[in-house]
């Protein structure tokens, strides 16, 4: 060949190889356009032709598999995001340390715990700050921690579930509300950007009673002997049921105020139902809608129910463009609402945050602490009638994926640390949205273990009683003593108080990881304990805690501590008996029954102190009569604390029509208030007056303003100092129902908002 062909086709050849660069260049950059407007699914598509087609430039190569790595993660699919990054790490040894934290997660997610301890372990080599490193290669040595007591579960897949996500369900009336991306309108209009499924709306099954496992007691007595602890993976013996093919009857779209067309869910109510906390995506049309990286961002929006519809539609103020806020949780109490937001300050990607919430008004949000948040994420809360929190995680060891997790809180600090749930609830998926009861005996949750992906299916569990008896005794005779007082006490926290039957026995199902003490009082007889553990796996054959009680003169003084606020039992207050006579004392810190007990020696007097943080401390004396020995079971005392930022209302304040002197029936009223500060000298109050919304905006605002002055005059002329009491009056911004201007209310409802209060400002 001569030299002018050789040297066309060589020009040819590289005209040629130099298209082939560019048409790849082209789906690399086709692929990153999609990556960045968030739309994962498309750009998968793209990055794997990309490398299909053998790119020659290894850089490319390089940021098309990390970025595909990435898609995969967000889209959920742990086995691909294996194998890119299994593919990344070996043919790059200069990777960033979080592409070997990323591995490690896939590999978990996959069942591949050894080869996940591996990639921990080199991501902790890699970088010391992160301490997800040597929590998990430790962790992963032993997993049989994840399966202790994963015999007692029976899981069931619900009839609920559709193709689609189905997750987060939330207790409400006598059914759940979840959240769901089905379409059941047959025709999907609009469809999520990121792996193009539906948007999510809230959706309603009324009856929780048709969602139970057929056949299955979560109460079983032990007969004979028991096995206390034990599990493993191998040993495992949990059930999981396939749900039946059709509902009995078909779930239902929630509201059609709270549903849009943008996300909504999850939801949390009020203790009343009649009050919701919802996340949705920013609703806001154009720029303000989104962030200044063009993102819109979850935010929390609450609503009022009102003869079965949801009104006033209000975002909650600390929502901002620039970070999401969501997953809201109210306490039991409803004075507290527990959330996700990535805000600046956090510990990681997703951090758990708590804001109070006293009648109407929110306070500032405050971050859980390093105890309950981590480097990784924190999401999906639920708090229950206890007060204390569960929620998921990939940040504390767990078996892969989100775990659920949970956490005993004492003044909102997780003082005992964080626990697995552990097997079956957990598992190598992700899991969350759990929902239960104070045993955690029964609930449900949201884990993808089944279809994987993005397709997550709402899950109902029970769990079987592991029981404990407790027996208690005459130690002279042998009889069984009836009518005594067991107080359980878990892991250091008074807990449930039990009566023994005429067998002198009574039970209660035991909690695997936890330390019990048992502390027993009987009129006439001296206190005695017994301890039992389960943090230890034991395979002694008992059941039974047999506690002996000696005769003595002792008599009970017994009662229970409730918020007076809204009489609810008061956990956590330190309750002091202290014999007047020879000035001993005996403390004990309520449970969440708010109750204490006493055994003390008759024909002295004693007083009994209740004190708490942010509660006017109170106090009861006991005359000598009053602790006299008695032949009958005493009913409890109530000793009731009043707290700082309680709102109380004054009932039976009425005014003459536009007139705000003092009648004699509300002076009466005010004189309990003058009795009140009497009693606690060091309380200081606000008096705060409302009006309906039926006059002008001005003029009920000087009209409550002079009414709520008119009350403080009244309760400074009685002798409390004026520099105690503070007085405002709130026309009618502030009303209780929703009845502002334009609304049409009944005459009750406006009646509602026409009130007095009074709101404790310090208790000391």
């Amino acid at each position: 060949m001569n030299r002018p062909i050789r040297v066309l086709l060589l020009v040819a050849g590289l005209f040629l190889t130099a298209l082939s660069l560019q048409a790849q260049s082209g789906r690399l950059r086709a692929a990153n356009k999609q990556y960045e407007n968030y739309s994962y699914l498309t750009a998968v598509r793209l990055y794997e032709d990309f490398l299909r087609s053998k790119p020659k430039d290894a850089t490319e190569t390089r940021e098309a598999l990390t970025k595909l790595g990435f898609c995969y993660r967000k889209l959920q699919d742990s086995r691909n995001a294996e194998r890119v990054y299994g593919e990344l790490i070996a043919n790059y040894p200069d990777l960033e340390s979080e592409l070997y934290l990323y591995y490690a997660q896939a590999l978990a997610a996959n069942g591949k715990h050894r080869e996940s301890q591996k990639m921990y372990s080199q991501f902790g080599q890699k970088q010391g700050d992160d301490l997800r490193g040597r929590r998990f290669t430790v962790s992963y040595m032993d997993m049989s921690r994840f399966y202790i007591d994963s015999s007692s579960y029976r899981i069931q897949n619900l009839p609920i579930n559709s193709r689609q996500a189905d997750f987060s369900p939330m207790y409400y009336k006598k059914g759940i509300v979840f959240v769901s991306s089905r379409d059941e309108g047959g025709v999907i209009k609009r469809v999520f950007n990121w792996n193009q499924t539906p948007f999510l709306d809230l959706y309603f099954f009324p009856d929780t009673n048709q969602l139970r496992i057929p056949g299955f007691d979560p109460v079983i007595r032990p007969q004979g002997t028991a096995v206390l602890g034990g599990g493993g993976p191998a040993a495992d013996q949990s059930i999981e049921i396939e749900a039946e093919t059709k509902p009995t009857s078909k779930s239902e779209k929630f509201s059609r105020t709270l549903n849009t067309k943008y996300h909504e869910g999850p939801v949390t109510f009020t203790h009343d139902q009649n009050f919701i906390v919802f996340t949705r995506n920013n609703g806001s049309k154009g720029k303000t809608g989104k962030s200044t990286d063009g993102v819109r961002k979850l935010k929390l929006y609450s609503a009022v129910n009102r003869n079965n519809k949801w009104h006033d539609v209000t975002e909650l103020p600390f929502n901002s463009s620039e970070y999401s806020v969501g997953h809201p949780a109210f306490s039991p109490d409803d004075q507290k609402l527990y959330f996700v937001s990535d805000m600046p300050g956090g510990f990681g990607g997703t951090d758990l945050y708590v804001v109070e919430f006293n009648n109407g008004q929110w306070g500032t949000p405050v971050n859980m602490g390093k105890d309950i948040n981590t480097e990784g994420n924190e999401m999906f809360p639920y708090v229950d009638e206890t007060g204390n929190i569960y929620f998921a995680s990939d940040g504390h060891e767990g078996i892969g994926g989100l775990d659920i997790f949970y956490a005993e809180l004492k003044d909102g600090v997780a003082y005992r640390g964080v626990q697995n749930v552990g097997y079956p609830i957990n598992s190598e998926k992700d899991d969350f949205g759990l929902i239960t009861d104070r045993g955690r005996t029964r609930g449900y949750f949201s884990s993808n273990r089944r279809k994987g992906i993005s397709d997550d299916d709402i899950y109902t569990f029970n769990r079987a009683c592991k029981q404990l008896n407790i027996l208690v005794f005459d130690a002279k005779s042998g009889a069984p003593l009836e009518a005594a007082d067991v107080r359980i006490v878990r892991n250091g926290t008074n807990q449930d108080l039990k009566v023994t039957s005429n067998e002198g026995k009574t039970d209660l199902c035991l909690d695997a990881n936890t330390e019990y003490e048992f502390k027993v009082v009987k009129e006439g007889y001296a206190p005695n304990t017994a301890k039992f553990s389960t943090l230890t796996q034991s395979n002694r054959p008992q059941v039974n805690v047999s506690i002996y009680l000696e005769k003595s003169e002792n008599t009970i003084v017994r009662g229970v501590v409730k918020t007076e606020v809204n009489q609810r039992p008061a956990e956590g207050v330190k309750v002091t008996l202290r014999n007047d006579k020879d000035k001993s004392e005996k403390t004990v810190v309520t449970g969440p029954d708010g109750g204490y007990e006493f055994a003390v020696k008759p024909n002295a007097p004693y007083t009994i102190t209740a004190q708490k943080d942010r509660y006017a401390t109170k106090k009861a004396k006991y005359d000598k009569s009053k602790l006299a020995k008695k032949t009958q079971r005493a009913a409890p005392d109530s000793l009731s604390l009043y707290g700082e930022g309680d709102v109380f209302q004054l009932k039976n304040i009425y005014y003459d029509l536009n007139k705000f002197f003092i009648r004699p029936d509300a002076a009466r009223e005010l004189d309990r208030v003058v009795t009140l500060l009497k009693e606690y000298p060091e309380m200081k109050i606000e008096l705060r007056s409302h009006t309906d919304a039926r006059s002008g905006d001005v003029y009920n605002m000087k009209l409550s303003e002079n009414r709520a002055r008119a009350a403080l005059d009244y309760i400074a002329s009685r002798g409390i100092s004026a520099d105690r009491l503070t007085a405002h009056g709130y026309g009618e911004s502030d009303p209780v129902n929703g009845c502002s201007d334009g609304v049409n209310c009944s005459e009750s409802e406006h009646q509602q908002n026409r009130r007095t209060e009074f709101k404790i400002l310090a208790v000391k």
